[in-house]
């Protein structure tokens, strides 16, 4: 990843790719902590129009606590985002944060290693799918 996400485009609504990538967080060890409906949120806010389009925030408490531990306000951080989309060919869209990108900013070299498993865990999240 060259950039602060890995995505791809999958061949189903987003119902099903919701459920799929809730499966594929939880084989990982991620649970979704927060689900953000940006759709619903700009409609009731600003009376605006969207695409679906959907934040999961999800959390590995095994590598939240050991980064926890090591960077005490790497909350800040916390959750790892998970987007989904619907695509203008009615197709959807699975995005994930890149930790490593993200916690670059840091500059706290024990992250590193937390960073890149939770890369791997995430980037093979959205290969499942």
């Amino acid at each position: 990843m060259n950039q602060y996400y890995y995505a791809r485009i999958i061949d189903a609504d987003m119902d099903t790719v919701d459920g799929r990538v809730r499966a594929a967080l939880k084989e990982e060890g991620f649970g979704v902590l927060t689900e953000i409906d940006v759709a619903a949120t700009l409609k009731k806010k600003l009376d605006v129009d969207f695409r679906p389009y959907k934040i999961l925030g999800a959390c590995n408490p095994h590598f939240a606590h050991k980064a926890l531990q090591a960077e005490d306000k790497i909350g800040t951080m916390l959750p790892c985002n998970v987007i989904l989309q619907e695509t203008a060919d009615g197709h959807t869209e699975v995005a994930a944060v890149d930790p490593i990108a993200s916690m670059q900013a840091v500059g706290n070299e024990s992250l590193g290693e937390i960073a890149t498993e939770v890369r791997e865990r995430l980037r093979q999240v959205v290969d499942e799918l």
